[in-house]
């Protein structure tokens, strides 16, 4: 050590650590887009995430729906006019399982003369291509590169779509699968389309039932919302409605998207308008399907429960707001605890944490994003064993404000206020 003379000052790393910022939102879309349209000696991404942020990026790197066809059969195309052009939210990460060397259709020749010709067809996109999978090089497809998002772009999926496509029952059921354990340690919600081979929305709950979309991390709607005269996908509006929400509250998801105006002119169902009694709607809804409704304000998302209600009850799963505030407030712990991950296991180490959490917890108490919460480190959940092999666990209890889905009013005919009819001289 070198000889010191004089007045020094060192630093020492904060106690107290900036929880890390969670994307609530983020829609990871699965799909198809006009990636044929592309300059030539532009690389076509198929199966490779991009981040995407303007609806002008995206037309870059996906490619323009040709004149003449119809913008609905690339879905990819239709969620970022919709998502970021009419709810003006953004970015969204784009998946384009439309592989045009791979998915085409032969056109044969006119009048039998010549020969016939090999041309791209998004129509050729299967289920099969949506879901995806790892092959035995390691390389994933389709929804198993939900994985790849966050160490690609360093941001947690919010959101899994599959418009066009969700409404297949298998592909419902992936995306409930893709929630859960992102990359190992996050989670998300994802959104499901409900066909249209459902004769009437009362027969909705038991389509639920009989294809198991019951999953906690599922949001089901019911309905088509329409623009223009064109019909649009439900699962892109209810992904708008929640993102613009969680905007308007710090992106923080702690606010319903139901009673929240969607951005479209109406619903409709197999080609009928969709106009629901609020009996109809509720009747949905109490069997954890979202639909909309056009009540006072204009057509809004009508719904506040995941797709495990009724079956489930317990609050956090059932809840959808509770539900997306458990995924959130667990990533963002997730995210700022891993700069601790290694360090000396003692008493500063456990200190640090507790501080850390129990301040951004109050923080989120005082602005009423929840009741509640806070962060302990208990003997009971610290085994001698665990605390030898380096494993430490903290218990977070935490109350988010459950959506006031039902706001009653009690009627009585009050006869003292008689006495009102007789003048106070009298």
């Amino acid at each position: 050590m070198s000889y010191r003379h004089g007045a020094f000052f060192d630093e020492a790393p904060t106690s107290l650590v900036t929880p890390v910022e969670v994307d609530s939102a983020l829609p990871v879309v699965v799909g198809t887009a006009p990636v044929h349209t592309l300059p030539k000696d532009t690389a076509v991404p198929v199966n490779e995430p991009r981040l995407i942020y303007t609806f002008e990026d995206f037309v870059s790197q996906f490619g323009k729906v040709p004149e003449g066809e119809n913008r609905h059969d690339y879905t990819l195309s239709e969620f970022a006019e919709v998502f970021i052009g009419r709810y003006a939210t953004a970015p969204m990460v784009c998946i384009n399982v439309f592989d045009p060397a791979k998915h085409v259709k032969t056109i044969p020749a006119e009048n039998g003369e010549g020969e016939a010709q090999t041309v791209a067809d998004v129509s050729a996109v299967s289920p099969t291509d949506i879901i995806g999978g790892v092959d035995t090089s390691g390389k994933r497809t389709g929804l198993a590169l939900v994985e790849k998002v966050f160490p690609l772009f360093r941001k947690v999926p919010g959101l899994i779509c599959a418009p066009g496509f969700s409404a297949t029952p298998s592909v419902g059921i992936a995306i409930g699968a893709a929630c859960k354990g992102i990359s190992g340690h996050f989670k998300a919600m994802g959104i499901v389309d409900m066909p249209q081979s459902i004769a009437r929305p009362e027969e909705a709950p038991a389509w639920v039932n009989d294809n198991n979309l019951t999953d906690e991390n599922l949001l089901l709607f019911f309905g088509t919302p329409t623009y223009g005269g064109a019909e649009e996908y439900g699962s892109v509006h209810l992904a708008g409605v929640i993102a613009q929400r969680d905007g308007e509250n710090d992106g923080i998801p702690f606010w319903s998207p139901s009673n929240k105006r969607m951005l479209c002119e109406g619903l409709v169902h197999n080609g009928a308008e969709l106009a629901l009694t609020p009996v109809e709607a509720a009747n949905l809804n109490g069997n954890g399907i979202i639909t909309g409704i056009n009540m006072i304000g204009g057509l809004v998302v009508w719904g506040d429960q995941t797709a495990c209600y009724p079956g489930v009850t317990d609050v956090k799963d059932a809840s959808l707001p509770v539900r997306r505030m458990f995924n959130w407030i667990g990533n963002t712990l997730v995210l700022t605890a891993w700069q601790k991950v290694s360090n000396p296991l003692r008493r500063r180490l456990i200190s640090s944490v507790t501080d850390t959490f129990n301040l951004w917890l109050n923080g989120l108490a005082a602005r009423e994003y929840i009741l509640g919460g806070r962060v302990t480190f208990e003997a009971k959940d610290n085994s001698t064993l665990d605390l030898m092999g380096g494993k430490v666990s903290f218990h977070v209890y935490v109350t988010p404000p459950t959506a006031a889905r039902e706001i009653m009013f009690t009627l009585e005919y009050d006869p003292s206020y008689l006495s009102t009819l007789f003048s106070d001289a009298a």
